[in-house]
């Protein structure tokens, strides 16, 4: 059973930065396709940062310059570090392990983690 479990979230002021981590067990497949997504309230799920199986990485333009996804593949770990943080990256931030990827692209059902709450005050 494929597990993810996100950490690292808190509150912070605007300006300051975070590290989320996403620690994954239960995955058998060779594919390295993993990504951080955003919900804040009343909106809709984003897409922040993904890294494809080739190695390619992908942001959303909200966080290029400010975010670095990374990912420890001996260790199973998907980081997320958050830089300049504004009160825009409000949001419950998960963690996501795509089923299938090939190249630069990612595809299939995800596997979700259950979210870690990241705060920004002005």
């Amino acid at each position: 059973q494929v597990q993810l479990v996100e950490s690292g979230g808190g509150s912070v002021q605007a300006g300051g930065s975070l590290r989320l981590s996403c620690a994954v067990s239960g995955y058998t497949y060779s594919n390295y396709c993993m990504g951080w997504f955003r919900q804040a309230p009343g909106k809709e799920r984003e897409g922040v940062a993904t890294i494809h199986n080739d190695g390619s990485i992908t942001y959303a333009d909200s966080v290029k310059g400010r975010f670095t996804i990374s990912q420890d593949n001996a260790k199973n770990i998907l980081y997320l570090q958050m830089n300049s943080l504004k009160p825009e990256d409000t949001a419950m931030y998960y963690c996501a392990k795509y089923r299938y990827g090939t190249g630069d692209f990612c595809y299939g059902d995800k596997y979700w983690g259950q979210g870690t709450q990241v705060t920004v005050s002005s």
